[in-house]
This record gives structure tokens, sequence and C-alpha cells, in this order.
């Protein structure tokens, strides 16, 4: 953007317009187009869009007009530099939420504070002396000078920080909503009729989907090493087996939940023993990790679901996630079904996935999916020549 102001200065056209993001963003897209999924691009042009919006949408009273007197514009100048700040900080803020939520699982509803309280001094001490300090060689004072403003920066950031509810945490949600208030943000800054107020609705309906958006009651890692089950109490038990620390890390945070992996209390819902663990869903079912042969029988009789890395026996009576099944799909959540029969299950890696970093693994199989105890007793019918016999 900085590049296209630039020229649009030296070709005396107007620079800041919806013109100079487009330009930037397909620029941008020409040459890493693979940026556009990642949050630093949707963030920095979400912010930027809004801005812009803002900017054109009419600020007549931000800006001293010609028959103000020189008098009231220097005694507005610092409400109306600080009322702008708070304003940019705030537009900016509401139009990154949703790409912030949906990467990083946070909210931050005090960001506007933050920003009216440590911006003036970084603008007005910091930035100068760092820009005297290059070319005139007082390089000694003014990094002091800078210095100052950066630790009152810092000091601003923590006094934030643990305030009550500085940080919010919402739970993961899908792609339909940022799309829907990706939407709503695009109408709102492009259309200039009443029309763009459509695009509030269209906001609205992306976050009331990202709040019922539906929890896992059961995540197991690729490796079977690591696996969490929602209790009657509504969170994530975790318990893993080995050194993965990011799996239970990552699951707690996309499901809202400020607790830290190595957390005990996040283990509490498991009873663990040599041969494995078991844990509870809310309907009160059980849910077995077994690690030996001895327990897989005993978890087949009593468990409604089996994560096991061992050859399961064919008369198991419980839905099973095996080794065969975690290589081919990796990573699985499992919902309960509202009939109480049986799991909707999410696989990283389903059916027909195949990308460059990521190839289908056998694409002349379908991919095997946890087969409930009723299809894996059902008795195998008789071949053709046993038919005739």
């Amino acid at each position: 953007m900085i590049a296209v102001v630039l020229v649009g200065v030296m070709i005396d056209r107007a620079t800041l317009t919806m013109r100079t993001i487009a330009v930037a963003a397909l620029a941008v897209m020409l040459l890493v187009p693979e940026a556009v999924v990642h949050p630093s691009f949707q963030m920095s042009f979400a912010a930027t869009l809004a801005l812009i919006g803002t900017y054109q949408g009419g600020l007549a009273w931000a800006t001293a007009g010609a028959d103000t007197s020189l008098g009231a514009r220097l005694a507005l100048w610092g409400v109306r530099e600080i009322v702008l700040l708070a304003m940019a900080s705030l537009v900016a803020g509401l139009a990154t939420t949703p790409y912030a939520a949906y990467h990083f699982h946070r909210l931050a509803p005090y960001g506007v504070l933050a920003n009216v309280l440590a911006m003036p001094v970084i603008s007005a001490v910091s930035m100068p002396a760092g820009l005297l300090a290059m070319p005139f060689g007082f390089d000694g004072p003014l990094w002091r000078v800078m210095g100052w403003g950066i630790d009152w920066m810092i000091l601003v950031s923590n006094w934030v920080a643990h305030l009550p509810g500085a940080v919010g945490r919402i739970q993961a949600f899908g792609v339909d909503a940022l799309l829907f208030a990706t939407a709503g943000l695009i109408v709102i800054c492009l259309m200039k009729s009443p029309l763009r107020y459509v695009g509030a609705g269209l906001a609205a309906v992306g976050c009331l989907i990202a709040v019922m958006a539906p929890r896992p009651d059961v995540i197991v890692s690729g490796a079977g090493d690591v696996i969490a089950v929602r209790g009657a109490d509504g969170r994530l038990s975790g318990i893993k087996f080995g050194s993965d620390t990011l799996s239970l890390r990552e699951w707690l945070a996309a499901d809202g939940d400020e607790r830290s992996a190595t957390d005990r209390a996040v283990a509490a819902g498991f009873a663990c023993d040599p041969d494995g663990c078991v844990a509870r869903l809310a309907d009160g079912r059980a849910v077995a990790l077994s690690r030996s042969a001895a327990a897989l029988a005993d978890d087949c009789a009593r468990a409604a679901l089996v994560v096991t890395l061992r050859p399961v026996p064919r008369d198991c009576a419980a839905t099973v996630l095996d080794r065969r099944v975690l290589q081919r799909g990796g990573a699985t959540a499992l919902t309960r079904r509202a009939t109480g029969d049986g799991f909707e299950v999410t696989q990283a890696r389903p059916a027909g996935f195949d990308r460059p970093w990521a190839r289908e693994r056998d694409v002349t199989r379908p991919a095997p999916q946890p087969v409930p105890a009723e299809q894996r007793n059902a008795p195998t019918p008789p071949s053709d020549s046993e038919a005739e016999e």
C-alpha cells in the first residue's frame, strides 16, 4: 500500500481509497496466493479496509475547517487526536475480531484502552526519537528517550493484561461463520447506500453460527497417544502418553478453555492403570484407551468407544479407533449423535483428501472408519457357491 500511495502522490491522484487496498491485495495474491488463508493477510486487510471505509464515510468533525480559528484548533487538537486514536483502535479491533477468534480463539476486549494509553507516548516520544537518532548521530541520548516510551508501552500492556477479563476466549468454529463475517465487513465498507446495513445482518449471522458451533465429545491424536473426553461438567479432560503437549494445548484453546495442558486438573477425568485409561462421557458411557491385550477384552465389553493401537478382536462390542483408522485418517474428533447411538466422526484426512503436502496413502481403497459393533458382528453373507449348495 505504501508503494501504491507513493505512486499516487507522484501522479497527483487520491491515495487513501478503496482502489489502493484493492491493488495491494491483488499484488499480494498474485505473488503469494497462499497468504489469503493466513491470519496476517486477513487481519491486515480487514483492519485497513475498515479504517478506509470509516474515513470515507465522513469525518468532517475530525478535520479543522478553514473557518475554524487558530485558537479553537489548538484547544481541540489534543482531544481530537485522542478521540481519533480511540476510534481507529475500535474500528480496527472490531474488524479483526472474527479472524483473531477463528485462528487464535482469543479476544482482546481492552484493546482500545491499551492503545489510547500507549500510542500517544509512542507517537510523540519513541518514534520521533528513533527517527532523529539515525541521521544526526545522537544515538545514546535519543535511544534512551525512545526506551522511555517503550517502557511505558510495556507497563501499559502488563497492566491491561492483568485486568479482570482481559483475555477473552472463544471456542473454535467453522469457516462458514468467518465467511459470513467477512461478507458483512465488505458490504458495510464498500456500499454507500442504505444497503450497507445488510452487512450488519450478515455479521450477526456469522456471530450466531460461531456461538452455536458444535463441540466434539472425544478427540484423538493421529498417533493415538493423546486423547481428550468431554465429561458431565462440559469441559475436556485430556491425557497423553509421550511428549506431545502441543495437541492437548491446542485442543483446550480451541475449546475456549483457559487451563494449561500441564494442569493436573486436566487429567482428573481419567482413571488410569498400567493397562490403560477410562473416562466417562456426559451420558455416563465409558471411553477406554487400551494399551494392553489384557485390558482390550474388558474394554470392548464395557466401553462405548475403544482407542487402541493393538489388533482388535472381531467380537468387540464397542466402536473402535485402531492403528489403521488413525494412520489413514489422522487426528479424529467424535461427537455423540442426538439419538444416542454412535458418533459423528470428523477426521483430519477424510476420504478423498489429497494435497501436495499430504498425499492420500491409498486411493484404491476407501478410508477406514470407526466400525460400530453391530456392523462388525453382523454375520458374513454366504458366497454364491455356498448359496447353491
